[in-house]
């Protein structure tokens, strides 16, 4: 069964990692992706990076939807950005509020991604799609999981047309969020976030700043088998094949895979679900 795909870059630092992203990139088309979105570092940190990657992704002929995050920003200035966005041919944002660089107080005219996303609406209307973030597990900042699934019905009803959570293990977190936002009466798509498994200590520093569970089985797993490379991986393809294969047996509006730059364990996955031809 096809579902739609997406996937997710950062902006490259240095020329060789410009060179290996686009290598990957080209990879990953043969899945046929609906769109590749490109982070935005914390206080746009990676302006020039992120839309000098976006740009290269549509002159590669795939839609590609930029991150904007608002904290610390002025609404002249976030016009003006997304006025740029616009004029390069992108349709498609995920709107954030960010984190601010270290050492930086508050500031800015936006509180919540939510103000960002009304911004977006009363200024451009429908020009761009605009996806925002969901935490099944609780974002880490939130006071509670309430007040967590308000924020997100906030950022909906301002003007959201679809969401993108962040990586999960738990499909059951997944469901639960799901059902929890449509009997708050919202009914946007949420499509799951997928982070492939290739390195523990990786693993276990994302999940921990980003407050994503990974349930105790895989953690003792992947604890045990140390520095046998192999072995995470290989393990790692069959946990997060599988966690797909629910989700899209369950029919869900799409997977976003977060590639760390990288195709093969991507491709690997989407192999094995067959969604791509097994040469790719």
């Amino acid at each position: 069964m096809a579902v739609p795909l997406s996937f997710e870059f950062f902006p490259p630092k240095t020329p060789e990692g410009t060179a290996k992203l686009r290598a990957a990139r080209q990879r990953l088309y043969a899945a046929g992706p609906a769109f590749c979105s490109v982070t935005y570092g914390a206080g746009g940190s990676t302006q020039e990076g992120t839309f000098a990657t976006v740009a290269e992704i549509l002159a590669e002929g795939v839609p590609a939807a930029a991150h904007f995050s608002c904290i610390g920003a002025t609404r002249e200035r976030v016009r003006a950005q997304l006025s740029t966005l616009q004029a390069m041919g992108v349709r498609r944002l995920v709107a954030l509020r960010g984190d601010l660089p270290s050492g930086y107080g508050l500031g800015g005219e936006f509180t919540y991604a939510s103000d960002l996303v009304a911004f977006i609406r009363a200024e451009f209307g429908a020009a761009f799609h605009i996806e925002v973030a969901a935490y099944p597990e609780m974002h880490p900042q939130a006071r509670s999981p309430q007040a967590d699934l308000q924020a997100f019905v906030a950022k909906v009803r301002a003007g959201a047309d679809s969401a993108i959570t962040q990586y999960f293990y738990n499909t059951d977190a997944y469901f639960r969020f799901v059902d929890d936002v449509y009997a708050l009466g919202v009914d946007v798509p949420v499509v799951p976030g997928i982070m492939p498994i290739t390195n523990t200590a990786q693993l276990m520093r994302f999940s921990d700043a980003c407050g994503a569970e990974i349930p105790r089985w895989i953690r003792l797993r992947l604890q045990a088998y140390g520095d046998d490379v192999a072995s995470i991986r290989a393990f790692g393809l069959e946990v997060v094949t599988d966690l797909c294969d629910q989700l899209r047996t369950a029919g869900v509006p799409g997977l976003h895979f977060y590639t760390m730059n990288q195709a093969e364990p991507t491709l690997e996955i989407l192999r094995r679900l067959d969604l791509v031809p097994h040469a790719t």
